[in-house]
Parts: structure tokens; C-alpha cells; sequence
């Protein structure tokens, strides 16, 4: 278990590293009622629930986002319902998968984390 951000990025591709931080920074970015969460494998973010999580592999960025909808991104690799949400699986590569459509989905999971499940 890593105890910080730092901790976990501390080993990865430097690359992946500069992906993972513009992705935080979005993240972050959306509101100040966000809570961090470092894990073994992944950093998740919540709201009430968690709605993204991210993390390196090998020179690549893999993110998830819980949407209440399935929806259709360039760099999307797998989408499963996990009851009322849908766990979207994107993968990172470089810096053509930031565009605003991700910008779109992140805002939206974030403003679907806070309201109350079915």
C-alpha cells in the first residue's frame, strides 16, 4: 500500500507519470468536495461515491469513470455495468485522449457521484 500520490507514481514511466498529473488536475479541478483515495493499485477519487480511478501501466494511463449511461470515447478499451453504473475503462496513450469529450465524461461522473443511487 502506498501512502501518498507521490509514493505510487514514484516507480512509473515518466510519461505516464505527466499523464497521470494532467488527469489529477482535471479531477481535482471539478470541486473542492472531492476526497483522494491512494490504494495498491489505483488512485480513486469520490464524491458521496467514487467515480474515477486511475492508474500506470506500463508508459500508459488506464482510467475508469462511473457513468449512470453507457457512452463512447476514442480511447475507450471496455464498458460493464455495475448495477445503476457503468464502469468505463479508458486507456491513456498520450495527449490526443485529453480532449473535451473526456473533459465532458469526468464532469459528468462527477456530478452523478453526489446524487442518490435508484
Amino acid at each position: 500500500m502506498y501512502a501518498t500520490v507521490e509514493d505510487y507514481l514514484a516507480d512509473k514511466d515518466p510519461a505516464a507519470i505527466e499523464a497521470f498529473l494532467r488527469f489529477r488536475t482535471m479531477v481535482l479541478d471539478l470541486g473542492d468536495d472531492i476526497e483522494e483515495r491512494v490504494h495498491a493499485s489505483e488512485i480513486s477519487w469520490s464524491r458521496g461515491r467514487t467515480f474515477a480511478a486511475a492508474f500506470v501501466y506500463a508508459s500508459k494511463l488506464e482510467v475508469a469513470l462511473d457513468l449512470p449511461r453507457r457512452v463512447h470515447h476514442a480511447a475507450l478499451r471496455e464498458a460493464f455495468p455495475t448495477g445503476p453504473i457503468t464502469t468505463h475503462r479508458l486507456s491513456l496513450a498520450d495527449a490526443a485522449g485529453f480532449d473535451d469529450h473526456l473533459a465532458e465524461l469526468l464532469r459528468e461522473a462527477y456530478d452523478t457521484a453526489a446524487e442518490p443511487r435508484p
